[in-house]
């Protein structure tokens, strides 16, 4: 489904790099900006090397709708102090992210992009411009399903050298998630035994992968026919549905990584062994899953964290993690790719290509 732009009308000025193959960007350092445009958008000055002032954009009219989705054309938003503006080049989706943006509508969709640094603000921290670089953006400003987006410099890492854009951009929120997850809120140690729920999903396929660098003993979940892929990822038990009885299956672990939420997350608190963990990334663990057995249970959102995107690029450029890209679709195209993502539970990502080349 193709959503055809809309807005000014304005095209770049001749010669100006397009919207779907620019060059690489010319150093540029921004300091004082014009009045911002509807409150938050600023037109980027027009001697700005290689950015177009004005840009397309997916953005979002209704919570939770994808036909609610349509491609417009925006001012190319500047970078205030400390921020860069990132020329996008992909990024990833997530299942539901369209509910998240309910108070700040219309809104730009997809916080976890790859890209290269188009312009810096005034004392603006990391990377240079024209660095590649990937990133998990704030969820309280808009996200990157743009030509261009701006974010707080610090929170850009270069982005892993073996991987083109495409695939650095299905990384950033699924692989921070697992990461967290099991290390900073699961506390996994090497030879404690764990189980993945949604192991093939983008989240999951990460927490797989990572366990068994850590040296776990990994138990997953997956939906059916995703278990040769939660094999291939490294986990040393899968289970496919049904799940009634899988403390037969699985006896009992150290930790429980929850991505799938719903029965399998209800049914977690009786696999764990007194003093274990339950750390879930998608709804509330049951209330009595800490009663009388010194469990500990926890609800957790993702938080950007560029040393940590940092260490994931050593693993991925090491050969210790790779990423699952699901299917690619063009910016246009975002109300598909994001219909799609609310359909059964396939591997992977979903990824927008926003600039030509992006898989290259």
């Amino acid at each position: 489904m193709d959503l055809r732009p809309r807005g000014t009308g304005t095209t770049p000025a001749s010669g100006a790099p397009t919207a779907s193959g620019d060059p690489l960007l010319a150093p540029t350092i921004l300091g004082a900006h014009p009045e911002p445009m509807d409150g938050r958008i600023a037109v980027v000055e027009m001697q700005t090397p290689g950015v177009t002032p004005v840009m397309q954009a997916v953005r979002l009219h209704a919570p939770g709708d994808p036909a609610r989705l349509v491609v417009e054309q925006l001012p190319t938003p500047q970078p205030g102090a400390g921020e860069a503006l990132v020329r996008v080049h992909a990024a990833a989706i997530t299942r539901d992210e369209l509910d998240w943006p309910a108070d700040r509508l219309p809104a730009i969709p997809s916080y976890e992009f790859s890209g290269v640094v188009a312009a810096l603000g005034s004392g603006a921290d990391g990377p240079a411009v024209g660095a590649a670089v990937y990133a998990l953006g704030g969820f309280d400003r808009d996200g990157a399903a743009a030509d261009f987006t701006v974010v707080p410099a610090a929170l850009l890492a270069p982005k892993p050298r073996t991987l083109d854009h495409i695939a650095s951009a299905a990384v950033p929120l699924a692989g921070l998630s697992a990461w967290q997850g099991l290390f900073d809120h699961g506390e996994l140690a090497a030879e404690q035994r764990v189980l993945i729920h949604g192991a093939a999903g983008g989240v999951g396929s990460f927490a797989v992968q990572l366990a068994r660098w850590r040296g776990a003993h990994v138990i997953a979940t997956t939906s059916a026919g995703n278990a040769q892929t939660a094999s291939a990822l490294g986990a040393d038990l899968v289970v496919e549905p049904p799940w009634t009885r899988l403390e037969d299956a699985v006896g009992q672990v150290d930790l429980v990584f929850d991505t799938a939420g719903g029965d399998r997350l209800a049914g977690s608190p009786a696999l764990l062994r007194p003093g274990g963990r339950l750390v879930s990334v998608a709804a509330e663990p049951p209330r009595q899953a800490t009663d009388g057995r010194g469990i500990t249970a926890r609800y957790f959102v993702v938080e950007p964290n560029r040393e940590q995107l940092v260490e994931l690029a050593r693993l991925i450029d090491g050969g210790e993690l790779r990423p699952l890209v699901g299917e690619v679709f063009a910016l246009a195209d975002a109300r598909e790719a994001f219909q799609r993502s609310l359909g059964s539970h396939r591997p992977g990502k979903l990824v927008l290509r926003v600039a030509e080349g992006a898989d290259a």
